[in-house]
């Protein structure tokens, strides 16, 4: 198998998509995760907590928006796609202003339209990144950007607290401001990306709109991998929701200093690490191998995790070292859905279509697990802080993920020996 080799000129576009897709999606992350950081105590909404009620009601209007988008972003057209962006972004901000303006707790229901347009995001800036040989150094910048991100949000939200005294209803509207300034250089950046050449179609396909006709037959060729791979990311989805939603109520419920530089110390070190591992991939040009390949960092990831997580419980490890642990671990998992691993499927089994119809299939399920988690534990007055309750579902997804992970890996591997195509292949490129 020869080697990749890249042209100065596909590393630079390479470098460039990355670092404005990174910043693009880490100013978005700014209008959806900043309010996560405030309390909200003091109200309830028929008998629920007033936070979680505005939780539940924000990842309900992005589980809506990932059900849409498989048709939606799975059928998109390549042009005018930074318009749509920034349409979609101030349609969630003007929902943080009418937030503010509107008295608690009968303003919840504005979360409903700020979830619902920042979910179509990530499938519109994926297609800027998909299909190139480069993909998984650009995808994995992008990807990571949410982690990076949530810390960034947080940190900016309890400083304009803090620091400008603004109420914490107004707040994640002023976060907005802050952000949407860069937002608008790197959506005319993003434009500026060049598409994907001959070489990179020749080796990761050309990625084209999926009608309905192939949106099935790719899921009846491949249901018990992707049903596998669709159960994993509902776990994950799960976690990294609850974590995302309620680190900093598990740190007050620890009993040890609160710190809001933490979010950024934590998802800066995930953030570095993820970022290496996954654009390291970018040099492995056989298909199959880098599937497969995300997939074994994948059951590292659930080991990491349940790992660090029974040694916290018998308190044999600091919890700022559990949090960080089990972010990566976490994200080990996340990411590679989120970067590679629908590309690299893509490209191995050589068959038309978009990454975006995978990720929404699986976001959509994920994101409606989140929500029954979510409304479970609030409606059935589950009596386990927010700390116990993380620390079990870390245990749960562990355990299945696992096991999820293997079953997918086996049938993947018997699917492409079934396929004729030698294990060492990989299409030539010109």
């Amino acid at each position: 198998m020869k080697d990749i080799k890249f042209s100065s000129r596909e590393i630079s576009v390479a470098i460039f998509a990355a670092i404005t897709s990174f910043a693009a999606y880490t100013s978005i992350f700014a209008f959806r995760k900043a309010f996560n950081v405030a309390p909200y105590a003091g109200h309830s909404v028929l008998g629920m907590d007033y936070k979680v009620v505005l939780v539940v009601t924000q990842v309900f209007g992005y589980m809506l928006s990932k059900f849409y988008g498989i048709r939606f972003i799975s059928e998109m057209k390549r042009m005018g796609r930074g318009q749509l962006i920034l349409l979609l972004v101030g349609i969630a901000w003007m929902a943080w202003l009418l937030f503010a303006l509107l008295p608690a707790p009968y303003n919840c229901w504005c979360l409903l339209f700020n979830g619902f347009p920042l979910g179509m995001l990530w499938g519109v800036l994926f297609s800027y990144v998909e299909g190139r040989r480069t993909t998984d150094l650009i995808s994995a910048a992008l990807a990571v950007s949410f982690i990076f991100a949530s810390g960034l949000a947080k940190s900016t939200a309890l400083w304009v607290m803090n620091s400008w005294q603004v109420t914490e209803y107004w707040m994640p509207f002023v976060v907005g401001c802050i952000f949407m300034p860069p937002l608008l250089l790197f959506v005319y950046l993003l434009e500026k990306t060049p598409p994907p050449d001959a070489a990179d179609k020749a080796q990761r396909m050309e990625r084209l709109p999926m009608s309905r006709e192939q949106r099935r037959a790719l899921l009846a060729g491949f249901l018990p991998g992707v049903l596998s791979l669709v159960v994993i990311y509902v776990l994950v989805t799960i976690l990294r929701e609850v974590r995302d939603s309620f680190m900093a109520d598990m740190w007050r419920e620890s009993g040890e200093v609160f710190n809001a530089s933490v979010f950024a110390s934590t998802e800066t070190i995930i953030t570095v690490v993820i970022l290496v591992l996954i654009a390291a991939m970018m040099l492995l040009r056989n298909n199959f191998r880098a599937f497969m390949l995300a997939q074994v960092i994948m059951l590292l990831g659930f080991i990491i995790s349940l790992v660090i997580t029974l040694l916290y419980m018998q308190q044999l490890t600091s919890l700022y070292s559990w949090m960080l642990l089990v972010g990566l671990g976490l994200y080990m998992v996340y990411i590679p859905f989120n970067s590679i691993l629908f590309d690299r499927f893509i490209a191995a089994f050589r068959f038309a279509g978009n990454v975006g119809f995978l990720i929404y299939l699986a976001d959509s399920f994920g994101y409606l697990g989140s929500v029954g988690v979510l409304l479970i534990k609030t409606i059935l007055k589950v009596e386990a802080n927010w700390l116990q309750f993380y620390q079990q579902l870390v245990l749960v997804t562990g355990l299945v993920g696992l096991a999820g992970t293997i079953i997918s890996l086996l049938y993947f591997r018997r699917k492409y020996a079934l396929s004729g195509m030698p294990s060492g292949s990989a299409p030539s490129v010109s």
